[in-house]
């Protein structure tokens, strides 16, 4: 704006000793100096969006199990409870979950000080208990059957995770041989849509729950 101001008093100065039809074309082009500084001005300022239409943005967004469907699912619990709510579920196959990263997870008190980042082997459980999600809703497995870590093949981490991501995660099936108690799974976690961890290969030992 400081520009456009030097401009306009240089334009009237010169003005003041010209004839009328020229001062006519100085003013349009002081208007049009002014319009495309407006412009830039308004460009160079982000828009407020307010926090309903940002919330708006995952409307379409629907929850299929809530933190405490999970709580019923998965034997887990704090501070080891890492899937905060499941939006897409196919059964016996898939399943899209979150998790909100907050600044109060315990592992950020000492993953780092001052620079704290979700662990990759965290970011690697929640996957995992997201694949006991799909396992403890499928057809013909017990109630309280726990799928125990065996292997974890081409996990690649491509971004770090840290407060205040959402942490949403795919899980699909590749194999689930219940008579012989293995089941493997591969999965994908995205913060912003951005690719931030990824396993080829997880498989999982079962245990059926202990007879009472």
């Amino acid at each position: 704006m400081k520009i456009a101001a030097l401009l306009l008093t240089t334009l009237t100065c010169v003005g003041a000793f010209t004839a009328g039809p020229t001062l006519s074309g100085q003013r349009s082009t002081v208007s049009t100096l002014f319009a495309e500084e407006a412009a830039e001005d308004a460009d160079a300022e982000p828009e407020f969006k307010g926090g309903q239409a940002i919330s708006a943005l995952t409307s379409d967004v629907k929850t299929h199990f809530s933190s405490v469907d999970v709580d019923g699912i998965l034997p887990h619990r704090y501070p080891f409870a890492l899937i905060d709510k499941v939006v897409e579920i196919v059964p016996n196959k898939s399943a899209v979950g979150v998790k909100a990263v907050s600044r109060n997870e315990d592992f950020f008190n000492g993953h780092f000080p001052g620079q704290p980042v979700m662990p990759g082997v965290m970011q690697l459980e929640a996957m995992a208990q997201l694949a006991g999600v799909i396992l403890n809703t499928a057809e013909g497995v017990e109630e309280g059957t726990i799928g125990f870590f065996a292997s974890a093949d081409g996990v690649k981490w491509k971004k770090q995770v840290v407060p205040g991501d959402l942490l949403v995660m795919e899980v699909e099936i590749k194999k689930m041989n219940l008579r012989f108690g293995i089941v493997k799974a591969s999965g994908k976690g995205y913060t912003d849509g951005d690719l931030a961890v990824e396993v080829g290969e997880m498989t999982m030992m079962l245990a059926k729950p202990e007879s009472k």
